[in-house]
């Protein structure tokens, strides 16, 4: 297959990306990718993706913030709203790799563009039900195709990139995860609170249809071509592919401790840190720059050094929950314990936000022949975390805060020991010889 770069042959591609994919049968759109290193439509088509994570991601965690004005608006417990987090979790892991695999054949942006739709309509439904079970069965239909888009977005934005380029090109996916957490959880908590959660859904449903729009008309097909489909849906082997699932695991493993305390956040900061009223929504919004500011500081350690600032991060995160521990079991309120627990708080955020596409790209890399379908089981893996997590955060939470942070801090700490263990797995490969499936 001859791939010509619009009026450009590879002769005239810059000496590094020559030297990577001279010998390299792409798509139409990477070698265009390779041949134009960030343009504007590049970035434009990047910042489409973020868009689309950010309002995702905003959708998901949408109960956390608006918990109460839920609860009170359907008469319904706390607890029972809490459940949300858990039953989308298990939906999206149960229909990821089913629908990754019979999807696989279809271009890449008819994948996305599916997804996002789904998105759209499940936020209507959720902006109109009447009761609880109609809000649930929105949740559900945003949740089936939640581990699609998480399976196809990241891939996409590193077939737009060169190689040299996919970590960073993965990373400006998550600046969509860290606004959300910045910008969109607490703008939906502070409208569920100033005029109910509905308009918040409704501003969520708004935001979906235009990233999806946007996303049809700016983004490239990306049709497989036959060498990739090879290797893709029922073809796939990941499961036999011990490094992918190692990567998987330990990303199950502290994504459940992370959303063993996130799940409660909110109460968290009230009775642990002692912090309530207007100055709880900027120690959310604290938590959620930090992950912000941290997204591209990670950017190139992880196309070059991952397997230390994976460690680093991981490292990171059980310093905060141990240090969030013993204020729990300190018990003492005062300004010291809010300015303790606030930067915890914040290295939380931090370090939770950064690891994430650190874990993705390893993931993508150990299976480099099929990249959507190691995204997607890592994908499954997430949601299991999000589920287990949420679960096990409700029961810790009826008993107390303190608890929920132990978990969590032991989870962590046993992600973190398997990830220093397994670190190899961490590994940029070298650049490959010929090969047909590089996109």
């Amino acid at each position: 297959m001859c791939v010509r770069y619009g009026e450009r042959d590879l002769g005239d591609v810059a000496q590094p990306i020559a030297h990577t994919q001279a010998m390299t049968v792409m798509t139409a759109e990477t070698a265009n990718a390779a041949a134009r290193t960030w343009t504007p439509r590049i970035a434009a088509q990047l910042a489409i993706l973020a868009a689309a994570a950010f309002t995702y991601v905003t959708a998901e965690i949408l109960p956390v913030g608006a918990l109460p004005a839920i609860a009170r608006n359907l008469n319904v417990s706390l607890v029972l709203v809490g459940t949300l987090l858990s039953w989308y979790a298990l939906v999206a892991a149960l229909t990821t790799i089913p629908l990754v695999r019979w999807t696989a054949h279809l271009p890449r942006r008819r994948v996305l563009v599916a997804s996002l739709t789904c998105l759209t309509a499940s936020q209507l439904i959720s902006a109109l039900a009447p009761n609880f079970a109609v809000l649930a069965a929105g949740r559900v239909l945003c949740a089936i195709t939640h581990g699609l888009l998480w399976s196809v977005i990241a891939p996409i934005a590193t077939r737009l990139v060169p190689p040299s380029h996919a970590g960073r090109a993965t990373t400006s996916i998550y600046v969509g995860t860290s606004l959300a957490l910045v910008v969109g959880s607490p703008l939906t908590a502070a409208l569920s609170l100033m005029w109910g959660w509905r308009l918040a859904v409704v501003c969520v449903t708004v935001a979906a249809a235009l990233v999806t729009v946007a996303a049809r008309l700016m983004l490239p097909e990306m049709v497989l071509t036959e060498d990739q489909l090879a290797h893709v849906g029922p073809r796939s082997r990941h499961h036999r592919n011990p490094r992918l699932i190692i990567v998987s695991v330990l990303a199950m493993i502290a994504v459940t401790g992370h959303f063993v305390s996130y799940t409660f956040i909110v109460e968290l900061i009230r009775n642990v840190l002692g912090v309530r009223g207007p100055n709880l929504a900027w120690v959310l919004a604290a938590y959620g720059l930090a992950g912000l500011l941290s997204v591209p500081l990670v950017a190139r350690p992880l196309d070059h050094r991952p397997k230390g600032a994976v460690i680093l991060c991981m490292t990171g995160l059980t310093a905060a929950f141990v240090v969030l521990t013993a204020l729990a079991f300190g018990g003492r309120s005062g300004a010291t314990t809010a300015l303790i627990g606030t930067a915890a708080i914040v290295l939380w955020g931090a370090m939770a936000t950064a690891v994430s596409p650190m874990m993705q790209s390893a993931a993508m890399r150990n299976g480099a022949d099929d990249p959507d379908g190691a995204s997607g089981l890592y994908v499954t893996a997430f949601q299991v975390g999000i589920m287990a997590g949420s679960l096990a955060g409700g029961l810790l939470y009826e008993h107390s805060v303190t608890m929920m942070l132990i978990a969590s801090a032991i989870l962590m700490a046993v992600a973190l020991v398997g990830i220093a263990a397994n670190r190899r797995m961490l590994d940029v490969p070298p650049p490959r010889p010929t090969s047909s499936l590089d996109s």
